[in-house]
């Protein structure tokens, strides 16, 4: 059983006590604790990412986040891209959907791939009273005992199996609300909150299947005790510290969005255990926490895309106050009202965020369409450099998800220049 599910709170002694952090280096130690400047970071040349890498990553962060946005490609996708380079996503899909599965869908800092080691500390979530299931989710299976039962038989019997292969029953009733589930949909997904069912793999047109937990978690994992709700925020708050680094109780909340109560006390107890250390942070105008044995390393040399779901961008205000970078995902707002495009991918290069472009994987043209490119203000790069270094991530980026070519719309102030270091690339 993985550590971050005991029960007991380690006592452990801090290596390094610091009162206070330059906000240079607090952005080294954030991107050190999620994995870039680290040794897997962009796997070393001459050497393919295997599943040990993956495995790395995945323990490391915990957590993929899955989005059905498929304009340049899946997001639970790119975060290993982004620190590991071009590998083959095949290596994620086995971790996620076959024996051992080292991954489990659930939900965590939204719907995401979660490390399998961490599903006993998401079992609190399942239970009454600590549920965060939409109210009408609940409301249609309260209401409808006889449907719950109903979907429950059916998937210990034909399990996997989709809402859509359940449908055509002469039983289906459909209530539609939100998203248009039926309510053989919705019950499906209220089996899933609660644990009784769980998804063995997502089908071609990205629909969960679902299948009964012992036919797709490990045993190891089904065995592990359930520790109590409190245990369980104490660990996932140990892991979001671990994946950040350093963070304000905001930050730590949001990373598994765990309720304010339950992670003020998971805080106090880390802290006492000398596992959290409290420390100031230039510019940082919260109580903010460093992990006692996260690295503060002198130097970053980071250069990766990422995708807006990515979990260093996952807390905005913690984002703005470490790398001067204001980011909003623009894909609900109206087009004549975007400032930077659909979906904005953010360069990192060093330890700054020094561009952002809005990506498109025309996969019928073979072509990588740029529909906008910014450059970031004060990084002391020129607009020239700036261009070359984005360049050269997007043709391996088109080179990863088999396009052909780039093609860079006059959108941005960065466009005319990285047209040019396109053409002369």
């Amino acid at each position: 059983m993985s550590s971050s599910v005991s029960p007991s709170v380690a006592r452990t002694r801090p290596r390094r006590v610091r009162e206070s952090l330059s906000r240079a280096q607090a952005r080294r130690v954030a991107l050190a604790a999620q994995g870039f400047g680290h040794p897997s970071h962009r796997a070393r040349p001459g050497r393919e990412v295997g599943p040990r890498d993956v495995q790395a990553v995945t323990s490391r962060l915990g957590q993929f986040q899955i989005d059905s946005i498929n304009v340049v490609t899946r997001a639970h996708f790119v975060p290993l891209y982004s620190r590991l380079g071009p590998y083959d996503p095949a290596l994620l899909e086995r971790a996620a959907h076959r024996r051992p599965r080292r991954l489990f869908e659930y939900w965590g800092h939204a719907a995401s791939l979660i490390d399998v080691n961490l599903q006993p500390l998401l079992r609190f979530r399942m239970q009454a009273g600590f549920r965060d299931v939409w109210p009408r989710v609940e409301a249609v299976a309260r209401e409808q005992p006889w449907l719950v039962d109903w979907v429950r038989e059916q998937v210990a019997e034909r399990g996997p199996v989709s809402a859509r292969q359940l449908e055509p029953d002469p039983v289906r009733v459909r209530t539609h609300w939100g998203w248009n589930w039926s309510a053989v949909k919705t019950v499906l997904e209220w089996l899933f909150y609660t644990g009784e069912i769980t998804s063995a793999y997502r089908n071609p047109q990205f629909e969960r299947v679902y299948d009964l937990p012992e036919n797709v978690l490990p045993k190891h994992v089904l065995q592990a005790p359930s520790p109590t709700p409190q245990e369980s925020v104490r660990g996932l708050v140990r892991h979001a510290a671990t994946a950040l680094g350093v963070a304000s109780e905001l930050c730590l909340r949001d990373y598994f969005r765990t309720r304010p109560d339950l992670t003020r006390a998971a805080i106090d107890e880390l802290v006492e255990s000398g596992e959290l250390v409290p420390v100031r942070v230039e510019g940082w105008d919260r109580p903010t926490y460093l992990w006692h044995r996260a690295a503060v390393p002198r130097t970053i040399e980071a250069h990766a895309l990422l995708c807006p779901f990515d979990s260093l961008v996952f807390e905005r205000a913690r984002l703005e106050k470490l790398f001067d970078f204001f980011y909003r995902i623009e894909i609900y707002v109206p087009e004549p009202k975007r400032v930077h495009g659909y979906y904005v991918y953010p360069l990192l290069f060093g330890d700054r965020f020094v561009a952002r472009t809005d990506l498109k994987a025309d996969r019928t043209a073979g072509v990588l369409r740029v529909q906008s490119a910014w450059a970031e203000q004060g990084t002391g790069l020129s607009p020239a450099v700036t261009a070359e270094v984005l360049a050269t991530e997007l043709a391996t980026l088109a080179r990863w998800l088999g396009l052909g070519s780039i093609v860079v719309s006059p959108r941005g102030d960065l466009a005319e220049p990285l047209q040019a270091a396109v053409a002369g690339g």
